[in-house]
């Protein structure tokens, strides 16, 4: 597949931020299926950096694969920034990673209601000192809200491994752990 600007720019930014650091990410993936992971696929030479991720579309496997807990799910939902922190959380526990980047949201066209619309994502990092946690409203069709979910997670782990913290595009709010 081939990715929109800035995806690629992106993630040659952030390979880079990790190379220099010599630190290793893991994504844990909902609605974008695994479209981040193949975003860092693509980029050769990657595979000193990203170690792998988890495509936990289903609430079972979001339990079974990187711990979310029942109870999150069942006071918040799937579309949470609780659940996001604990995907990332889980994610970068079972398997070592220094960063763990999670996506969960209502990319479209159904499943939206009126307090969590389409387009409503949750973008959670995670490292072993903090997190970083902010929910979006993306504009567009499916195809857009994965694809800027995408872009989003990305320049959210540039920021958070250079220790910004600047508002993105289409950000509502944010929550930490």
């Amino acid at each position: 597949m081939r990715f929109p600007d800035p995806i690629p720019q992106l993630v040659d930014r952030l390979a880079s931020d990790l190379c220099d650091r010599g630190l290793r990410v893991v994504t844990v993936e909902s609605c974008t299926g695994g479209l981040l992971g193949g975003a860092f696929t693509s980029h050769a030479g990657i595979s000193d950096g990203y170690i792998g991720g988890f495509i936990t579309y289903s609430n079972d496997l979001k339990i079974k694969c990187v711990g979310v807990s029942e109870e999150t799910l069942e006071r918040w939902g799937a579309v949470s920034g609780h659940t996001a922190i604990e995907m990332a959380e889980g994610g970068r526990e079972h398997t070592g990673a220094d960063l763990a980047i999670a996506i969960t949201g209502i990319a479209g066209p159904d499943g939206g209601s009126e307090e969590k619309p389409v387009g409503t994502v949750w973008i959670a990092v995670a490292s072993t000192e903090w997190n970083d946690c902010r929910r979006f409203l993306f504009p567009g069709d499916r195809h857009e809200v994965r694809e800027r979910s995408v872009a989003a997670s990305l320049k959210l782990a540039i920021q958070a491994i250079r220790g910004d913290r600047e508002p993105l595009d289409h950000e509502q709010q944010s929550q930490s752990a």
